[in-house]
Parts: structure tokens; C-alpha cells; sequence
């Protein structure tokens, strides 16, 4: 993760990209760790397994830590987890456990409760290939007001199913992305899209999907390919693989 470099020759204040220097943690992240992960078909939830010697939410947890402007970052777990407890990074001063909702929307605002900074990140908990230049670039992004979100371009041809596992028709790839890990936006404004969207009903799949509903046009920053959501079994290899070449 890049690191503020301290140069004491003096400076050109015209060619500083401010957006670079963190004189103090500006961010929090919260890590929404409420989930089962059933399509894992495992013993424990997928933020708990095994990966390149720790856990998925550990090394998660490590590419968060490792950057100097992000502070406090706040896990909300399952009321009933009980194997956040025991790993290593457990009682580390800038990571605190509170507790998650019913759905992913619930737990993000729960944490939001916890956030004292003006700009907030949520990031997957089974995100644990993110890469430096990719948070970066996020949390740069991320500081105006429609925030900004981590995507990837749809490169494959897209079907429409017709709801019996036949295709209904193609669906243009342009324009078309996928949604990552992490999002970023001002505190206050998601606590407000986030709260007015549950309480209209509203199906949030992510945060950007409630800002979109306020009526903000969040932007997209183009982000690796690599940063895989562990969602089936196969991909905990291919996770440690692209751990492996980080």
C-alpha cells in the first residue's frame, strides 16, 4: 500500500496532487462480516476459512491496515459469530467488532453508528486480493460528493434468461460493469441514502445501489480484474494464487 513519503528539499505546491498526503487518518472502513456464505458449503462462514495462512477476513483485514489514511476500521459480525473472537487480528487497536444486521444494508448502517470520520469505505470482507493502486485510486475518487466505487468493465457476451434456463436475448456489454469492493463516500450522505432506502423498501445489493436511489451518480474507477469476491469453493484457490503473485 503506498505511504506518504516525507521530503524535506523544498516543495513545488503547484505540481503536489493533494488528494495524496494524509497528515492524519481520513477514512474509516467498515467490513460487513454478518454473512454465512452458504454456497461455500463449509463448516464455519467463508470469512473464516483458511487462506495462504490465515483467514479470508484476515487478509482482507491486512490490505486495509496497511494504508495510512484509513483509521478505525469497524467488522460488523453476526450476533452469533464466534470465531472473530479468536483470530490474530482480533485485539489489534484499529479494528473494532460490532455487531451486524439482517442484511448487508442493515449491518453497514449499524457500523455507520461507529464512524466518526467525514468519509467512510466499505469493502467485502471475501475481497482479500485488493490491491494498493486500486484503493488508492478509490479513496482519491471517493472524496466528492457522489463517491465513487471500485468496477471492473463486462468483457464477456451477456444473456438474458427468460426464467426457464433458456435465453430470452443478448444484452449489450457496453457501457456494463461489475461492481467491487471498496465504495467509497461522504459519512453523513450514506447514512442518509441508506436509511431513507430501507425505509422505502427499497432492494440495496450494494452502497452505491442507495446512492444511486437518493439520486447521486456515483463514479466508476476501473479496478483490477483480480480483486475476486470468494463466493464458491474454486475461488479460494484462485484467491491464493493472485495472493501469491501480489
Amino acid at each position: 500500500m503506498s505511504k506518504p513519503v516525507l521530503n524535506t528539499a523544498p516543495l513545488d505546491i503547484a505540481l503536489i496532487d493533494t488528494a495524496q498526503i494524509y497528515t492524519a487518518p481520513i477514512y474509516t472502513a467498515i467490513v460487513p462480516a454478518a454473512g454465512i456464505g452458504s454456497r461455500m458449503a463449509a463448516d464455519r462462514p467463508k470469512q473464516y476459512l483458511t487462506l495462504a495462512g490465515s483467514t479470508v477476513l484476515e487478509q482482507t483485514l491486512s490490505r486495509l491496515l496497511e494504508h495510512s489514511a484509513i483509521g478505525t476500521i469497524i467488522v460488523a459480525t453476526s450476533p452469533l459469530d464466534s470465531w472473530f473472537e479468536h483470530l490474530a487480528l482480533a485485539q489489534h487497536p484499529r479494528i473494532k467488532q460490532v455487531v451486524g444486521g439482517a442484511e448487508r444494508a442493515d449491518t453497514v448502517l449499524n457500523a455507520l453508528a461507529f464512524v466518526t470520520t467525514d468519509w467512510v469505505l466499505v469493502h467485502d470482507a471475501a475481497r482479500p486480493c485488493l490491491q494498493g493502486a486500486d484503493l488508492d485510486a478509490v479513496l482519491n475518487a471517493g472524496r466528492q460528493a457522489q463517491g465513487a466505487i471500485l468496477a471492473s468493465r463486462v468483457r464477456d457476451t451477456m444473456k438474458r434468461g427468460d426464467g426457464h434456463a433458456a435465453i430470452a436475448n443478448s444484452v449489450s456489454r457496453d457501457d456494463l460493469w461489475h461492481a467491487l469492493t471498496p465504495q467509497c463516500f461522504a459519512t453523513h450522505t450514506l447514512r442518509q441514502a441508506l436509511t431513507g432506502a430501507l425505509a422505502a423498501g427499497i432492494t440495496i445489493t450494494d452502497e452505491a445501489s442507495a446512492m444511486e436511489w437518493a439520486g447521486f451518480r456515483p463514479k466508476l474507477v476501473e479496478g483490477r480484474s483480480d480483486n475476486i469476491k470468494i463466493t464458491r469453493p474454486e475461488d479460494l484457490a484462485l484467491a491464493s494464487f493472485f495472493l501469491e503473485q501480489s
